[in-house]
């Protein structure tokens, strides 16, 4: 039994696609079929594979029901996490969601799955990422939009509240060993560390599993590899080359 992990499958079966990254670059094309095709080579029926968030253009379930049979018939066992483009998905519906689909899909909300003696917990997360308008050659501030900001801290609470939740009652349950899955990364371009690291140290995540990131100017905006006794991964389809990354065997 292995666990893997991708995120931003971004389907759009039943769904307009308006993004210019999906329209225009090359590692887009034909996306679908090469995912279902590496799944089929590297996923047997015994592992577990987390769907990061941004699973669905789809705004209403109805709009994404052949999105979500074609992650139902990949092999193994799949866990969905939220993600910000997942308008189907309301935080609260979780329950109804998974009456609907389960057990060929499990859709992981203030809460947590389990993968062996591993608890995995999850929550969307957030980050600010703007407007804040930003040189990217000098790294040097050139604008700042307040406002943006002081909703983004509304968010980031909410989002720590749910995390934390999810951490304890998995630690109540007995669980000791812990991977975290964010959609959003942890940190934004300008951050060193923030509320979700420090909850990924405060419980002793192994490692902090994150998407959201597209495109080659995006894919380091955030922590890589081992930080403060934690590895962090980014599992954006397009980084990954449509390859789900092995977590755990």
């Amino acid at each position: 039994m292995s666990l893997f992990a991708i995120g931003d499958l971004h389907l759009h079966f039943q769904s307009e696609l308006k993004a210019p990254g999906q329209l225009h670059d090359p590692v887009w094309k034909n996306h679908e079929e090469k995912f279902r095709e590496n799944c089929s080579r590297l996923i047997r029926e015994d592992d577990t594979l987390v769907l990061v968030g941004d699973h669905s253009w789809g705004k209403k379930l109805s709009q994404c029901e052949q999105d979500l049979r074609y992650i139902a018939a990949l092999p193994g066992r799949k866990i969905l996490t939220r993600g910000n483009h997942d308008m189907f998905w309301e935080a609260k519906k979780t329950a109804e969601l998974n009456r609907q689909f389960q057990p060929e899909l499990t859709f992981l909300q203030d809460g947590y799955a389990v993968y062996h003696d591993y608890a995995l917990v999850a929550t969307k997360g957030h980050t600010f990422e703007g407007p804040f308008y930003l040189n990217r050659v000098s790294r040097q501030i050139i604008g700042w939009d307040e406002t943006a900001e002081e909703h983004s801290k509304k968010l980031v609470a909410r989002e720590l509240i749910r995390l934390r939740t999810s951490f304890e009652l998995a630690r109540q349950d007995g669980f000791r060993k812990f991977i975290m899955f964010l959609h959003y990364p942890p940190t934004n371009i300008l951050e060193k560390r923030s509320g979700f690291t420090d909850i990924a140290e405060e419980y002793g995540a192994e490692q902090v599993i994150y998407a959201h990131s597209h495109g080659e100017s995006r894919f380091h905006d955030s922590i890589e590899g081992t930080f403060r006794g934690r590895l962090y991964r980014l599992v954006s389809g397009d980084y990954l080359r449509w390859i789900p990354l092995k977590l755990l065997e």
